[in-house]
């Protein structure tokens, strides 16, 4: 089964907004993971209106703002496989990720993750941005956009 969800590369003038990934919903609650610096991603919930509505969602669910502006979509998925451990864990084998381009509009101070997925958020420079990132494919993801952004 495949995963469909929203993400978000975020930036705030010269300075891109990472989140700090400890936890995972899986189909018996919240469960440790080994810890990676992503950008704000997940799921795409039957509640939601649309893509732009669960990204809303997810941003605040994990930065605890609602502080955005949303100036695109990518039209290139995000797409990667879950190890074996974590598919047993959340049902899905596969996530592919419809990503947006969103500019942090609010104070960094304000920045407070809300759901337990997400232990610290931080902002780095852009020429720091794909070596902090923890994962291959999101980082090669961000490289072959990196004139977009």
């Amino acid at each position: 089964m495949i995963r469909k969800a929203v993400g978000a590369i975020i930036y705030q003038q010269d300075n891109y907004l990472l989140v700090y990934k400890s936890n995972i919903n899986t189909t018996l609650g919240k469960q440790t993971i080994s810890s990676a610096w992503d950008f704000v991603k997940g799921g795409v919930e039957a509640r939601d209106a649309d893509l732009e509505s669960a990204l809303l969602r997810e941003l605040k669910e994990e930065t605890g703002s609602t502080k955005y502006r949303i100036h695109k979509q990518f039209e290139r998925l995000l797409s990667f496989e879950f190890e074996k451990s974590i598919q047993e864990k959340i049902g899905f084998e596969k996530q592919e990720t419809t990503m947006f381009l969103v500019e942090f509009i609010g104070k960094i101070s304000h920045l407070q993750p809300v759901d337990q997925e997400i232990t610290r958020v931080r902002f780095v420079k852009k020429h720091t941005l794909v070596g902090t990132l923890s994962h291959d494919e999101t980082k090669s993801y961000v490289s072959d956009l990196w004139s977009e952004l």
